[in-house]
């Protein structure tokens, strides 16, 4: 049985990944980040190290001792904790974090990645295994896009691609052809209710993965919670980009943004 090492974030992404990898046959070792990791996450692999920013480091020595030379990332971990005091506990953790340009997502998530290729590790896209759930381009929903729709999504694609391209987000709400809001470190569903609170209602919101977007980390997923905050931020229309954005729990979101009347769209 092949081996393969998970660092896992947050949400449901890592479990997703573990239950298409356990179908073909991998073992699974996974870090689970503490306050990040779903605690569910443990019935979905074979073994799981629990780990802090103050000892997150661990896990090149776990990965060897486990005999793991694959590893993939699937999850987020909350931005705010680049900031977090625990890293300057973890001396091999705080020497990656201080040698950074900028500590902007790519950056941290590049230096991570050398830091284990430095260690002999091979970092795998974190679509593999689930490229089933990268749609394809249409409309994913009951409802088309109106005219003005299709306007400020059309619109917001390549502003969304111009901050993607700037590593400041990945999404933009847009309405009217105005751009809303702009994605930065609170991430995809605080810029959904911000945006919100300032349309009051029919905004379109578009997510768009990186110009050079690294398979391996940071790809951007969407899923049944950013459907629910859509809702509640009266959101008309969801553009993703086509065969670049994961959707996680596709059916189920479909369902209550068509009985919503929310239009979602890959582009």
């Amino acid at each position: 049985m092949e081996r393969i090492g998970l660092i896992a974030g947050n949400r449901k992404f890592p479990i997703l990944l573990s239950e298409a990898a356990r179908e073909k046959k991998y073992y699974i070792v996974a870090i689970g980040i503490k306050g990040d990791t779903s605690p569910r996450l443990k019935n979905y692999v074979d073994k799981i190290y629990w780990l802090d920013l103050d000892d997150f480091s661990r896990m090149f020595s776990i990965f060897k001792a486990e005999g793991i030379t694959e590893i993939v990332m699937a999850g987020q971990i909350r931005p705010d904790r680049l900031f977090s005091p625990k890293i300057k506990n973890d001396p091999e953790l705080a020497k990656i974090i201080e040698r950074l340009k900028d500590k902007k997502a790519d950056t941290v998530f590049s230096a991570i990645a050398a830091r284990l290729q430095e260690s002999g590790f091979t970092l795998m896209n974190s679509t593999t295994f689930i490229e089933d759930y990268l749609p394809k381009k249409g409309t994913l929903t009951a409802r088309e896009p109106n005219f003005n729709e299709w306007e400020d999504v059309y619109f917001g694609l390549d502003l969304a691609k111009e901050i993607a391209y700037l590593d400041i987000g990945q999404t933009v709400a847009v309405k009217n052809k105005a751009i809303v809001a702009v994605e930065a470190l609170e991430g995809t569903d605080n810029l959904i209710m911000r945006a919100g609170k300032i349309t009051r209602g029919g905004a379109v919101v578009v997510k768009v993965s990186k110009p050079e977007q690294d398979m391996r980390f940071d790809v951007p997923v969407v899923g049944l919670t950013t459907i629910k905050n859509l809702i509640k931020a009266k959101v008309s229309c969801l553009a993703i980009e086509a065969g670049k954005t994961l959707f996680i729990d596709k059916e189920a979101s479909i369902k209550l943004a068509d009985k919503t009347g929310i239009a979602i769209v890959a582009v």
